[in-house]
């Protein structure tokens, strides 16, 4: 699996992506059950509210290769301070339609 990851602009100056990271090393959360190794072909935010550059980076990290892109968690969860998105519908709805059946899509990291 080639995964590049979106995650919340408004959360990264507190989280430095470490809980996705060990989700993919330990394959737990969203990529629990995935056998085939994992390779991080991006991570990059959504561009801040409400969430339109997420199509053009989830466009970008698959023209590089990436057959998997996953939303993080503070995107769906909140993680880490308790508040989800509230945009992260829509904004997952945008993307997947852009990208259609070309790849798969995780509604959660961890």
């Amino acid at each position: 699996m080639k995964v590049g990851i979106i995650r919340c602009m408004q959360t990264e100056d507190y989280c430095p992506g470490s809980g996705d990271f060990a989700a993919i090393r330990n394959k737990k959360g969203g990529f629990a059950g995935v056998e085939e190794e994992i390779q991080i072909l991006g991570f990059a935010n959504c561009g801040g509210c409400p969430g339109k550059k997420a199509v053009l980076r989830a466009r970008e990290m698959v023209k590089r290769g990436a057959d998997t892109i996953a939303f993080a968690s503070c995107i769906s969860l909140g993680n880490p301070v308790g508040f989800p998105c509230p945009y992260a519908d829509k904004l997952k709805e945008i993307v997947k339609k852009d990208l259609g059946d070309k790849v798969q899509f995780i509604d959660s990291t961890h």
